[in-house]
């Protein structure tokens, strides 16, 4: 279960005694009817105490900072930070950690440190998805249940192709501690989402024991760590630049046997204090509890103890009265008790076990007051609708015959056009190190006369702008919300295309453009696996197909990171006239395609018509294929 928001204030407050952070996870696409409760939400997050959010949509952040300045946020690796470019534009949200993609190899990461102001977290050791965390949209599109919104049926570890090349082991950076260590980076994370205790305490102790001393693991405690939990073992393949098919690993039943075997170490860690208790006639009662070795403190009174008639209070029952701490995180030993004590007097047990409770519940009070806020929604966008589209070869746009307002090249196929496009879609990823090639593209482009550029990230849309290009937002900035898309607007973003999880009435309210054709991509994947699957001869060619017989297209992009697209596409040609009512702009995508292919759709489109082959409707599983595939998952 989820925390409730007493539950919350208790493990914050017991996480405090420990002098240990607490962050909690906002980390979701939040739509706009979610967002009162959202901030509702975090309010009483910042009213627990508790030391940061970690978050994911922009909007959301964006509202965050403005409400409760006070309450540190960290950017979440799904808001998709792969650059220093990117990690400033988040900091100009007033976000001051990020965590980065895991995709990234060590240089990557120092670059960021090096260059960028917010602080950098890295996680460390635990599962890996192999999309791009913020980029993968198979669970959502296939399945109903987002990855984007923590509902992930994991389709990864499904087979493909008489295999599991989805799958990745688990990440474990144990050999690299003495690296990281002198990277600069400010965090380690682990993950450990739905683990056992005793898998957290496992890990947790050897890296905790591995930073304490500054040194790399040994087998034995490699050896440790796989039987808390692995999948055929373990991956630094990002971390090492070695992106490589034996990253890829399926859990097996010797491993599952391990992790059972792992022994219980869930006994809670109490607080030691020291008393002070002043029981005088003709003096109000008085103790005071103290967090041993700290400074904090709290005191309760009551009116003076009245006369004993009879059984007076003695020193041994009031101090062992005092020891009867229970359930709460705190200890005190008898030698701990300092007793001011006048004999004959009376108290009752009830009194003196309020006076002790008042104290720790003081102990254990939160460190933040409320506050008031009042949440004013941002306007709808009402920007002409416009129909625009991304074509991935040029004979696809000339294809098209001039039925797009605005048309889109990918950035390093723009050199084999003759026909210079309105805009082009820069690489969906583009680390430090290859920013200086991509510079070079955008100079280009701009030089030909190009005017609009394609964004899928934060760091990207200064980058553009820089050429003279005007941004216009791809769906992968993952717009869900009104506070989103004016984030990206105030940040340069002229115009955009909403989330791809979006219902047709969700985008009514925010406005701006939804894909009204095209095979999804589905994840983003790091590695080249048209090369590791197919061989570079089936380059536009290679597909993983799933165990019900859909087949999902990869697709090559720069440098050689690949798309998995949909199975079937997504199409609104039947809905154009509510996206004309509704003020919408349409978007097409179009990835594997003939020239033939897009006249059709393109005709059935003008027309209203259903295209003559399985598609899927906007926001919603529509095939009986789909439908099935989403019982299965």
């Amino acid at each position: 279960d989820n925390f409730t928001e007493e539950t919350l204030k208790d493990t914050v407050a017991y996480a405090h005694l420990f002098a240990k952070k607490v962050y909690v996870a906002l980390n979701t696409l939040v739509t706009d009817k979610e967002l009162p409760d959202f901030l509702r939400t975090a309010a009483y997050i910042r009213e627990s105490g508790a030391d940061a959010v970690i978050v994911a949509d922009i909007g959301a952040a964006t509202l965050l900072h403005r409400h409760f300045p006070d309450l540190p946020l960290h950017a979440s690796t799904q808001m998709s930070i792969h650059s220093a470019c990117g990690a400033s534009e988040a900091a100009s949200l007033g976000i001051t950690r990020i965590v980065p993609a895991r995709e990234l190899s060590l240089p990557d990461i120092c670059s960021i440190v090096e260059n960028a102001a917010p602080e950098v977290e890295v996680f460390l050791h635990g599962a890996l998805c192999v999309s791009h965390s913020g980029q993968c949209l198979m669970s959502a599109m296939i399945g109903g249940r987002s990855g984007n919104r923590g509902e992930c049926a994991q389709p990864c570890r499904l087979p493909y192709n008489n295999g599991y090349p989805l799958s990745l082991r688990d990440l474990s950076l144990a050999s690299h501690i003495e690296e990281l260590i002198t990277s600069g980076v400010a965090s380690l994370k682990i993950e450990g989402r739905m683990k056992s205790p005793e898998y957290v305490y496992t890990v947790t102790s050897i890296y905790r024991r591995l930073l304490d001393e500054g040194r790399n693991a040994n087998k034995k405690e490699l050896r440790a760590l796989a039987d808390a939990f692995s999948r055929n073992g373990f991956t630094d393949g990002y971390f090492v630049g070695h992106k490589e098919k034996n990253m890829t690993g399926i859990r097996s039943t010797e491993d599952k046997e391990k992790s059972r075997s792992l022994s219980a170490n869930t006994v809670p860690q109490r607080h030691p204090l020291t008393a002070s208790a002043i029981i005088k006639s003709n003096e109000n009662v008085k103790l005071t509890l103290q967090l041993k070795g700290k400074e904090k403190a709290a005191t309760a009174t009551l009116l003076p103890p009245d006369a004993a008639k009879s059984a007076p209070l003695s020193a041994a029952s009031v101090k062992e009265r005092l020891m009867r701490l229970g359930a709460t995180p705190f200890s005190l030993s008898e030698d701990d008790i300092t007793l001011s004590f006048d004999d004959g007097l009376f108290l009752t047990p009830a009194a003196i076990n309020g006076l002790r409770r008042e104290c720790t519940d003081a102990l254990l009070k939160a460190s933040r007051q409320p506050v008031t806020y009042e949440y004013a929604p941002s306007s709808k966008e009402n920007g002409s609708p416009v129909l625009s589209a991304l074509f991935f070869s040029p004979a696809q746009m000339q294809a098209a015959e001039g039925f797009f307002n605005e048309r889109y090249l990918p950035l390093w196929c723009l050199s084999e056009s003759e026909d210079t496009p309105d805009g082009v879609w820069l690489p969906p990823v583009i680390t430090d190190k290859e920013e200086a090639a991509v510079r070079d593209m955008l100079a280009a482009a701009g030089k030909r006369g190009v005017r609009l550029a394609l964004v899928s990230g934060v760091g990207q849309i200064a980058l553009a702008r820089e050429y003279g290009l005007t941004p216009v937002g791809d769906f992968r900035l993952n717009i869900s919300n009104r506070e989103s898309y004016a984030a990206y607007k105030k940040m340069g973003v002229s115009s955009a295309v909403l989330s791809a999880e979006l219902t047709l009435p969700q985008c009514r309210d925010i406005g701006g453009r939804v894909i009204a054709y095209g095979r999804i991509p589905l994840m983003l994947l790091e590695r080249c696996f048209i090369k590791e699957s197919f061989g570079c001869d089936r380059c536009g060619k290679a597909a993983f197909t799933d165990r019900r017989g859909a087949s999902f297209p990869l697709l090559r992009i720069y440098p050689h990171r690949n798309l998995l697209l949909n199975s079937l596409p997504t199409y609104a040609g039947e809905r154009k006239d509510e996206l004309r009512r509704f003020s919408l702009g349409a978007h097409f995508i179009f990835t594997v395609e003939s020239e033939s292919e897009v006249r059709r759709i393109v005709g059935c489109y003008k027309k209203g018509e259903k295209l003559p082959f399985m598609t899927r409707s906007i926001g919603r599983s529509r095939s009986p294929e789909e439908k099935e595939r989403k019982g299965q998952l």
